[in-house]
């Protein structure tokens, strides 16, 4: 698509945001080895291991930031790695020598991702207590690492299979639950998620290093916290399968798991006392805030008046671009947050309750909110331009991080006769936005910390 001067900045300053939390950069920048000692720079305390201390270096993990992770780790400590498996989404890859790449679907798990996982899990198994285990975690981790539990109870076989949790996850996604809910009940049906990958890695020590995709930066929520203890029970994931009706749309054995759980005859989540006891330190390297900060930087550059909203937006998507149009009318017309040109930006995961059977994703369906309520302005919206796009390139289970809205893009699809409720009401911003060349495509980006929306008044 031909870019407008305003899209053309708003493009830049998403990906001044998402430079800011390259994985690569962020790890090569806190890592360093001398003289063996592997030294992690935190704002908080330097953390050392010196590596004569054990006999193997292992690196494990999953997310859709995982591979520049781990590309980052293989340039730091080389041949010192003994072995290694990384779960990732498809296409978003890296060449790596030492660390072995398993290529997985998400936000549906599939046969990929239980072959990765059984991997992992394996090699976690094998470490002793003179084994470092290098752990490289990011957003998608849950689906990208779908071990789904095998328990008896009372002589009676549990199984839930790789098909239940695709139901499950579906029935979720489809409801309008947001990413903690999800992983809530992930957590519960897992052999690894929850803190349980600790119990598998147990006596090694472990470094966790971990790029936040969650809203409030939670450890027991980011991948489902495969290294952290959970605040989380049964009863909790009970109790979303019941706020959201969804007893008819969960397979029986996942539900029957999740209630044998509830009455404490399936053991629980690591939680905080067993997680004490642990030779594991988790590391957060990246977050949507400061994705943010980068994109601040940016709009400043290019000469605007910039506003942080917040890095903690949730909700539904067709809410936030409510917000977003209240917010730019404001500024059109009293400069209420900034003097114009103005630049406001926000982050975190919006969600979208399905109702259609079209395509597209939360950031999508936030881009076409906007341009409706931009049809509805007397301006038409002028001076308004709007981008709200996924960090990780993949907004849903689309190949666009995002869309634009301005009044070039109204008075377009105007032209071509399309009705931008009807697209609205089937869910499908992705073919509206693609007709009128409204998608913002990065490819896979390999980093993961949210979404990034952006709006620029002049």
């Amino acid at each position: 698509m031909l870019m407008t001067k305003e899209q053309e900045h708003l493009a830049q300053i998403f990906s001044k945001a998402l430079d800011q939390v390259d994985p690569y950069k962020i790890i090569t920048n806190r890592l360093t080895l001398s003289n063996e000692v592997l030294t992690v720079t935190m704002d908080e305390g330097n953390i050392s291991v010196n590596l004569k201390d054990f006999e193997r270096i292992l690196v494990i993990g999953a997310g859709k930031a995982t591979a520049k992770m781990a590309r980052a780790i293989e340039d730091i400590l080389g041949d010192r790695i003994e072995s290694g498996i990384i779960s990732v989404k498809y296409g978003h890859t890296e060449n790596l020598k030492y660390i072995k790449t398993i290529e997985a679907a998400h936000p549906v798990p599939d046969e990929n991702g239980v072959k990765a996982a059984h991997m992992i899990e394996s090699l976690a198994c094998s470490a002793t207590d003179k084994t470092l285990v290098i752990n490289l975690i990011s957003g998608g981790g849950s689906a990208l690492l779908p071990s789904p539990m095998n328990a008896e109870v009372e002589g009676e076989k549990i199984t839930v299979t790789l098909e239940d949790k695709q139901n499950v996850t579906k029935a979720l996604l489809a409801c309008g639950a947001d990413i903690s809910e999800i992983n809530c009940i992930r957590k519960h049906l897992s052999n690894l998620k929850g803190g349980r990958l600790l119990r598998c890695l147990r006596p090694a020590r472990s470094l966790n290093f971990i790029l936040s995709d969650v809203v409030g930066d939670n450890l027991d929520t980011i991948a489902s916290g495969m290294t952290s203890f959970d605040h989380s029970t049964y009863c909790d994931a009970i109790s979303i399968i019941d706020h959201y009706k969804l007893r008819g749309k969960i397979p029986p054995n996942a539900l029957k798991a999740l209630e044998l759980g509830n009455h404490g005859k399936l053991i629980e989540t690591l939680k905080k006392d067993e997680f004490n006891a642990e030779r594991a330190e988790n590391i957060l390297i990246g977050t949507n805030r400061i994705a943010l900060l980068g994109a601040r930087d940016k709009a400043i550059e290019l000469g605007y008046n910039v506003q942080i909203l917040t890095s903690r937006l949730d909700g539904e998507a067709a809410n936030a671009a409510d917000m977003f149009w209240a917010i730019a009318q404001d500024e059109r017309q009293w400069e209420l947050l900034e003097k114009k040109p103005a630049c406001i930006i926000a982050g975190g995961e919006t969600v979208v309750t399905i109702k259609g059977n079209g395509k597209g994703g939360r950031n999508q369906e936030m881009a076409l909110s906007f341009l409706m309520r931009l049809g509805q302005d007397k301006l038409e919206g002028k001076d308004i331009h709007f981008l709200a796009a996924s960090t990780d390139g993949n907004d849903g289970p689309t190949d666009a991080a995002g869309g634009f809205a301005d009044g070039a893009i109204l008075n377009k699809s105007r032209q071509m006769g399309l009705s931008i409720a009807d697209y609205l009401k089937d869910n499908d911003s992705y073919h509206f936005l693609d007709k009128v060349g409204a998608l913002h495509k990065t490819g896979p980006t390999n980093t993961n910390v949210c979404d990034v929306q952006i709006l620029i008044v002049k």
